[in-house]
This record gives structure tokens, C-alpha cells and sequence, in this order.
């Protein structure tokens, strides 16, 4: 990177929220033959003002619009020394009320002196005539203020901490930055995105915190124990695991990392059970020359211990409570099927009469069953039944994308009853990170209906139960053979397990299901059978054999861009989605979203290089993480609709449960963002594309698994093709190994509803 030294000649533009800034920067190189020429800087810039002597460090881009400037990834900041610079400085906006009079009254005064005595004895200012107190006064405030920027950026550059997160810090803390960080660098890592516990760790050891004491030990704790739950999807460790990747992470004795847990027991963020009897064996690891004996005990961090105990005891209190609804006779229930068949045509099969008998007779019941078995129609079917009684019911989802569908399905739209996500039912206040619907505010409805229900983690499903009154209902519906949710625990598979929520599950495949491949492979699949590899030119189904993956890359782009659009009249852009198993490799998501995108939208209006990734107006992109500031959630897809580089903005059009949501990013937020022309299976959950391409190879071994390839079938509606090597999709097929997953949520469960109601139907 070339490096730069030179002073501030003027600030063009700054965005005071991002501090992204474009300056025009005076080199300091005598040798230059035009001393005049000025170099444009542009980047995050927090704290620099006119007069400024800085050190800058960068890449040479050029700006169709503002020509060759350097954007800046570092610099360094020196005060000016002369006198002409320390009055451009004074004047340059800095202070308030100081313009080049007052700036020219002050340095006439104390000459080169003035910074050090701005600095060490402000008090002096008195002495100047033209100078009032108000003056004094608005320069010693303005002077700590920057004092304190500059002293974070410093400090965290120190550190290799990059200008854009070293923002995000004094965004999160303001003035006390620095005091935080001293005071506990470790919470860094759980507030301020981008900073992850080995960053924090490394600024600890920095600080002189020394490696073995209590508080590094107990935050690197509660980071793998994050880790276990974000990545892995663990509610708890064993001790065995915990004390194992603990130490690997910390680089600490197991005995020292056993020494921490022991102490941890009075932290009230840290819970440790005793395992159940058939894991109660004592474990011996190895520490360097001595055996360490690890006994068998679950370690929760405190927001999924709350949420495992809490479902389970909220779940049975809910069950054993009255019911808010009117009885409802046999006889009623006969005029009801009656009618629903004479009039709107929906003749109900004997189970999905009992869901729908079943769901307002129970306090909480599951309808589970894969697609084309009848969900929806039993849904409406309810849904007509409790309107015509006039009885209050919300009807929910994980997502805004599945919140959509729901509405689709059960013919809602235009309605009152349009399904809303979680968090917006839940009245989620990104501000303090708490939902407003709670046991203190409870929901209004006497009937709540959650529809893919097996995204939703052991939180989500934790705050909804504290938000239902305990006379209303609970209807949980979803597909349990789909992938797990991708946060922590493993809820409606636990539910099902445990055999104490009364349970329909529909399995007969409707005839206009029978007439689709998709879905007819799909439950083939799920049943541990190979699909149909019956060629028809009507299918909605096909596999390729492509043994090669450059050539299967190349495939896939041709079925995108040219096949399927001349073919089927799919929009490549709007209605294909590619999805993968893994990131890696020539058919992982990272390569295929980067050929994509030269073929699919290689001209567009403006484009923006922000670390390694490369974004254009019109590019398909996907959240990577909740931004409840923002509104939009971990896989949310929306389009690029503008990039605007006097601002430093780029701004996002996402489809949401109420309609298009614009979202503003500023350039240091684009990490949230990756390019969403191709996404993992994991990310597609809840979602439903017109057409999906999916390429299966031995590469992918890891991930090859039923319910991945069931979750990615079953997400296309009118077309599905997978691409790839027959052993890979057999390898696919026959492995019904799930993924396992820490959970105490089942034992909790069986112990608080002992003798359930086992009505699994």
C-alpha cells in the first residue's frame, strides 16, 4: 500500500455519522515539480481537520466522477507546528464561534505555543484580549472532545483494529470508549460488531491483563460458549467439550480452564447442571504431563439456560390453564365440515379434520407434514372457524419472507389478519434489545398461530411464550424433516420427541401434489429413496450428471443466464436461486455469486470495492446478521437500488411482511452484506423460489445430508434442477445422520410433563 505524508488543505465533505470524509491533502514532497497540485483523500476519518499534518496509508482508485484519490485505510494524525497551520487549524471549523480573527488573536499571542498550552493550560486563554470566557470555555469543551477521538483511533490502531470498527467503537461508547475498553476489552466483543473475543483478547493482553486471571478466563467462557451456540447450534457444552476448546482457544492449562469454571459458579451469566445418568462418566484428559479429571456436566450460558427452563415451565403452564374459547360440540364441528365442503369447496381429509379439531380443543398442539399434504388447507380451514366466532387470532413466522407466504396461503391478503414476523408481533425496541410484548404486556390475541416453526431457536420461541396470556392458544406448524433453526436448539423436533405437545401429522399426498415431481421427489428423499430420474418434457424436476465441477460451474451459469429463461420463461435474476451446501470450492456460494454477477448484471450504474467485495446497483444481496436498528434479520434478500458515494450511503430494498422496506447502509456497514445470486442451503430457509439450482458433489461431503437436500428441494415452487455427480446425490439421500445438536429442552420437558398427553396422531 502506498503511504502518503502531507497536511489537510480542505474537507470537501464529511458524513458526521460515519465520519466517511473527502479531503483535499498538500503532499509533503519537495521534489514534486508542482508543489500547487493537491491529492484527493477520501475514506473513514474521524477527528481530522484543516491544517492537520497526517501520515495516510491506502489504495490508488479511480472515481468515474472524482478521478484518481486514495481511499484510505490507516493514518496517522500530527498536530500542525507552524503558525499558519495552527490558525487554519483553529479556523477550519473545529471550534465552534472561532473563525481566522479569533484563530489569528490567539496564536499572535502564544505563537507556536498555542496547541501545548490549548492542551496543558487552557486557563491561559484568558490572557487574550478578544477572547471571552464563552470562548474559553467552547475550546476547552472542543478540544476534549477531539482529544478523546483521537486518542481511541491512536490507541485502537495501535492494535491493528481497522478505522471502520474503531468507529463502530466510538459510535457504541461515545466519550467513555477508552474507559470501557481499559476497564474490560473483552466487552468489545459481545457490543461492537466486527470485534470478535481474539481481537479483544489481544488488546487485554496489551493492556497488561495478565493471561490466567479470572476475568479473561471468564469471558473467553462465555465466548465459546457463544461460539457453540451460534455456529454449532449448542443450548450448553459438556465440561469435557467446554474445557477442551476453551483451552485451545485461551492457549491455557485444562487444569487452569477447570480452576475457572469451578469459580464461574458465581457468575449469574454462567449455569452448570449435572449431565443425566447415562453421561455421567468421568472423563480424564490429558494436561501436558498430569491427568485432569473432567466430570460430566452441562455448561449453559445464561440467555439459553433462561430459554430452555423458561419454555419448558411456561409450555406446561400454559397447557394446564382454561381455555379462553367457547366449547365447541360434535354437532358443530359436523355443520362445519358440511359447509366448508358445499360451500368453499375443501373437502378435509379424517386427519386434517382432527388438526383442525384438534388445534381449538388444545391449548398447544403441533400440525406437522411435508409439503402437499394439507397444511395450508387445514389452516384455512381454522381460520375460518375462528372468524365466524369472533375469536382474536395473530397469525406469525420467523421471517419476513415466510410471513409473506403464510398470508398467500391461507388467503389473507388485504385482510387484518396478514401474518407478521415474530419480531414485529412480538413489538421487538431495537434501542434497549427487548421485546415489548411479555408476561407484563402480553399479547392480545386468544389464538396465535406460528407457521415454520422449525426455524424458530430456543430464544424466539422463549419470548413468544413469556408474550401469551395464559388462557390463549398456541398452534405450532412446520415441516420437522427440514433443517434445524439457525440459531440455538432444536425446539419443534424436541417438542415432537417428548410426546407431551398433542401432535397431527399429515402424510397422504394430495392428487395435485402427485402431479409434481418436486414434491413427489421430496418425499421419496425423505423416506431414504432416490428421486425419479424419469425424464418427461413437462417435469418440474431434473438431475444433470456433471462429474467435473469447472464444467458443472459453467452449467449452472448457462442454466441461469440463457437455458432456463429461454426454456421455462424464468427471470434470471428475480426468479432462479442457486443454492449450495457449502461456501468453498468451484460450485461453493463464494465463487458461483461472483461469476453470477458478471454474467447476470456486469453494467450497472455505479459500484463500490469494499474489502474484498465488489457491490452494483441491481445486485442481489442478503443479510449476514440481525440489525434490529435497521429492521432486517439474519438472511433477509433485497436489491441494490442505489449507491451514493457523496454520502457514503448504499441503499437496499428488502420485501417484507408490510411491504418494501428501504434500507440505509453506510460504506462501513457493508459487511452485513454479501451477494445473495447464490446462498447456502441453510440461509434459504423459509423462503420459496419460483425455480432452484442445486449442484451436488463429493466436495460437499460434510454437509451431505438428507434434510439439507429435502430443506433445498422442497424450497423451489415450479421448477427444481440439481447438477452434479450421481454418488454425491446417493450419498445425499442415504445419509439420515442430523446433525446433533446440545439440548436440554426434551429432558426438561419430559420431567415437567411426566404421564403427557401422548396424542400423536
Amino acid at each position: 500500500m502506498p503511504t502518503l505524508e502531507g497536511s489537510v488543505e480542505s474537507i470537501v465533505f464529511r458524513n458526521e455519522d460515519n465520519h466517511y470524509t473527502v479531503a483535499r491533502f498538500r503532499l509533503n514532497d519537495r521534489g514534486r515539480l508542482f508543489r500547487d497540485d493537491l491529492t484527493t483523500i477520501v475514506g473513514a476519518l474521524p477527528g481530522i481537520h484543516v491544517g492537520e499534518l497526517l501520515t495516510v496509508e491506502g489504495e490508488w482508485e479511480n472515481d468515474p466522477r472524482y478521478g484518481r484519490q486514495l481511499h484510505v485505510a490507516s493514518f496517522t494524525q500530527r498536530l500542525p507546528a507552524s503558525t499558519d497551520g495552527i490558525i487554519r487549524y483553529l479556523s477550519s471549523g473545529l471550534i465552534k464561534g472561532i473563525g481566522p480573527k479569533k484563530a489569528q488573536l490567539i496564536v499572535n499571542h502564544f505563537g507556536e505555543q498555542t496547541l501545548a498550552i490549548i492542551e496543558q493550560q487552557p486557563e491561559r486563554l484568558s490572557e487574550v484580549r478578544g477572547i471571552g470566557a464563552k470562548d474559553r470555555d467552547q475550546i476547552i469543551k472542543t478540544w476534549a472532545e477531539q482529544s478523546e477521538i483521537k486518542e481511541l483511533h491512536l490507541f485502537l490502531q495501535s492494535h491493528e483494529v481497522s478505522i471502520n470498527v474503531a468507529t463502530r467503537v466510538y459510535k457504541q461508547y461515545g466519550k467513555e470508549s477508552i474507559s470501557v475498553i481499559r476497564e474490560n476489552p473483552y466487552q468489545l466483543a459481545q457490543d461492537v460488531h466486527g470485534i470478535g473475543f481474539r481481537t479483544a483478547d489481544d488488546i487485554a493482553i496489551k493492556l497488561g491483563l495478565p493471561s490466567d486471571s479470572l476475568p479473561r478466563l471468564l469471558s473467553g467462557l462465555k465466548y465459546v460458549l457463544t461460539q457453540a451456540a451460534n455456529e454449532d447450534g449448542h443450548c450448553f457444552l459438556l465440561e469435557r467439550d467446554l474445557v477442551r476448546r476453551a483451552a485451545d482457544i485461551l492457549q491455557a492449562p485444562q487444569a487452569t480452564v477447570l480452576a475457572a469454571i469451578e469459580q464461574s459458579r458465581n457468575d449469574p451469566e454462567i449455569f452448570i447442571e449435572p449431565a443425566p445418568v447415562d453421561t455421567q462418566e468421568v472423563e480424564l484428559a490429558q494436561d501436558d504431563d498430569d491427568e485432569v479429571a473432567i466430570p460430566a456436566q452441562r455448561i449453559y450460558y445464561g440467555p439459553f439456560w433462561y430459554g430452555e427452563s423458561g419454555s419448558a415451565r411456561l409450555l406446561k403452564r400454559l397447557m394446564q390453564s382454561e381455555s379462553c374459547l367457547p366449547p365447541a360440540p360434535q354437532q358443530l364441528w359436523e355443520n362445519v365440515f358440511s359447509q366448508l365442503k358445499q360451500r368453499r369447496n375443501m373437502h378435509l381429509t379424517e386427519k386434517q379434520q382432527t388438526a383442525v379439531k384438534m388445534a381449538y380443543g388444545q391449548k398447544v398442539c403441533i400440525l406437522t407434514g411435508g409439503p402437499g399434504t394439507g397444511k395450508s388447507t387445514s389452516l384455512r380451514a381454522l381460520l375460518l372457524l375462528l372468524r365466524k366466532r369472533k375469536i382474536d387470532v395473530a397469525l406469525a413466522a420467523p421471517t419476513g419472507r415466510a410471513a409473506k407466504r403464510l398470508t398467500e396461503a391461507t388467503g389473507t391478503q388485504g385482510t387484518e389478519l396478514q401474518a407478521k414476523t415474530l419480531h414485529r408481533l412480538l413489538e421487538y425496541a431495537p434501542h434497549d434489545n427487548s421485546y415489548q410484548r411479555n408476561e407484563h404486556n402480553p399479547l392480545p390475541h386468544q389464538f396465535v398461530i406460528v407457521d415454520e416453526f422449525s426455524m424458530v431457536d430456543i430464544l424466539l420461541f422463549y419470548h413468544l411464550l413469556k408474550a401469551l396470556p395464559s388462557e390463549s392458544h398456541l398452534l405450532l406448524v412446520g415441516d420437522a424433516d427440514q433443517l434445524p433453526s439457525v440459531g440455538p436448539g432444536n425446539v419443534l423436533r424436541d417438542l415432537l420427541k417428548s410426546e407431551a405437545i398433542p401432535t397431527v401429522r399429515l402424510t397422504e399426498l394430495f392428487r395435485q401434489a402427485q402431479q409434481s415431481k418436486i414434491i413427489v421427489n421430496a418425499h421419496r428423499i425423505n423416506s431414504g429413496h432416490m428421486p425419479s430420474m424419469k425424464i418427461e418434457a413437462t417435469s418440474d424436476f431434473f438431475f444433470m450428471a456433471e462429474e467435473d465441477p469447472i464444467r458443472a460451474q459453467q452449467l449452472i451459469l448457462d442454466l441461469v443466464q440463457r437455458r432456463l429463461p429461454a426454456r421455462y420463461r424464468f427471470h434470471s435474476q428475480t426468479d432462479i436461486q442457486v443454492l449450495a451446501p457449502m461456501y468453498k470450492g468451484p460450485v461453493g456460494v463464494s465463487i458461483l455469486n461472483q461469476k453470477l454477477q458478471e454474467r447476470l448484471n456486469p453494467d450497472a450504474a455505479a459500484q463500490i470495492e469494499w474489502g474484498d467485495k465488489l457491490f452494483r446497483v441491481g445486485d442481489k444481496v442478503m443479510q449476514t446478521r440481525n440489525n434490529y436498528d435497521k429492521g432486517v434479520f439474519n438472511g433477509d434478500v433485497g436489491w441494490i437500488r442505489r449507491i451514493n458515494r457523496d454520502d457514503s450511503t448504499l441503499n437496499v430494498e428488502f420485501l417484507e411482511d408490510a411491504g418494501p422496506l428501504l434500507v440505509s447502509y453506510d460504506f462501513h456497514e457493508l459487511d452485513e452484506l454479501v451477494l445473495a445470486y447464490a446462498v447456502t442451503v441453510h440461509k434459504s430457509q423459509g423462503s420459496e423460489y419460483p425455480a432452484v439450482v442445486l449442484p451436488l458433489f463429493r466436495e460437499h461431503r460434510m454437509l451431505l445430508q438428507r434434510n439439507l437436500l429435502y430443506t433445498a428441494i422442497t424450497r423451489a415452487k415450479r421448477f427444481c434442477v440439481l447438477v452434479g455427480q450421481p454418488y454425491a446425490l446417493e450419498l445425499a439421500v442415504h445419509n439420515d445422520r442430523v446433525a446433533l445438536r446440545n439440548t436440554g429442552l426434551l429432558e426438561r420437558l419430559l420431567l415437567l410433563c411426566q404421564g403427557g398427553t401422548k396424542t400423536l396422531v
